[in-house]
């Protein structure tokens, strides 16, 4: 696909008879990050998606023919330094044969729109330092910020 935008992109929340489709885009989102996805963890982060009761939810882009190319998953997160919630945006992936359409762009819309009907006052994201295509999009969507991201293991010693 070229790089010129599309103006047939629907967003929404992912059905039941979207996993399959889902299952591909997730692999694809995992594999570029080089993490394994056993169907075991695929399982358990659709349960998740498709549980109201859980924090996590998620957005499935479609083509113009109603195919998932897309999707986004986010979460609520408290802000006690500004008395605020916003939104974790977990994960964002879009099929490369797509990439460059406008795509991304009505995933992140839509979830800028659900921030603001929610009263979450900013959506956050990280990626990783060498994901120079995605960076370019979110320097012109987003402010970078000065925070570097740590992971500690619960079972590491501290110190």
């Amino acid at each position: 696909m070229s790089d010129t935008p599309t103006t047939s992109w629907s967003v929404g929340a992912p059905e039941a008879a979207d996993y399959p489709a889902w299952r591909e885009l997730f692999r694809g989102y995992c594999e570029f990050y080089r993490v394994p996805m056993p169907e075991e963890k695929a399982e358990l982060v659709w349960s998740w998606l498709t549980d109201p009761g859980h924090e996590l939810a998620g957005l499935l882009v479609r083509d113009g023919d109603g195919r998932p190319v897309g999707l986004a998953h986010y979460r609520p997160f408290a802000r006690p330094l500004h008395g605020a919630v916003g939104c974790f945006l977990d994960d964002l992936f879009v099929a490369p044969e797509v990439r460059g359409g406008g795509a991304v762009d009505a995933l992140l819309g839509r979830l800028r729109e659900i921030a603001a009907e929610r009263g979450w006052n900013t959506v956050r994201w990280i990626t990783s330092e060498d994901n120079y295509r995605a960076r370019g999009k979110y320097d012109q969507v987003a402010t970078r910020t000065r925070f570097l991201t740590y992971d500690m293991a619960p079972e590491a010693p501290a110190g």
